[in-house]
């Protein structure tokens, strides 16, 4: 599974770690932050705000070019909501993904949109892909029943 995915965060706001009980970092009002990690580890970019289209191609750029993914491919597209962000823009982000993959022939055979990998009140997304086969697909599309997830029952 890890060979087969790849994942590129971004934040508007810091997360607040519980025993520091301040954000881990500032991040101005006009700001947002690319390559995040979701216990508050800084990015790897500082940047003025962007669009979310424009932050979605840059979230999902550098996954495809890693992997690298390539034409024909069935993936799982999970748009992940850090904390403090509203579905609905999960949503948004989710729409530009689709779109760039398309223009790039893979196909979301699977997806997944929510705040499932999330940090306290920190606002942002991660896009995560993964390379699906058959094996994986079936292991996806077996019954779950958890706390935060459930189908197949």
């Amino acid at each position: 599974m890890n060979a087969n995915g790849r994942s590129m965060g971004m934040a508007l706001t810091s997360c607040t770690v519980p025993h520091a009980g301040k954000p881990t970092f500032d991040i101005g009002e006009d700001e947002m932050e690319i390559g995040v990690g979701i216990h508050g580890e800084p990015g790897r970019a500082r940047m003025k705000l962007k669009s979310a289209d424009e932050i979605t191609q840059m979230l999902v750029d550098p996954i495809l070019s890693d992997l690298p993914f390539k034409k024909g491919d069935n993936v799982l597209a999970f748009v992940n909501g850090l904390g403090g962000t509203p579905l609905i823009e999960l949503y948004i982000v989710y729409r530009k993904v689709a779109e760039i993959l398309d223009k790039h022939g893979i196909t979301i055979a699977r997806n997944l949109i929510g705040p499932y990998i999330t940090s306290l009140e920190m606002a942002g997304t991660s896009v995560t892909l993964l390379r699906l086969d058959d094996e994986m697909t079936g292991f996806w599309d077996a019954p779950v029943k958890t706390p935060g997830l459930r189908w197949g029952m």
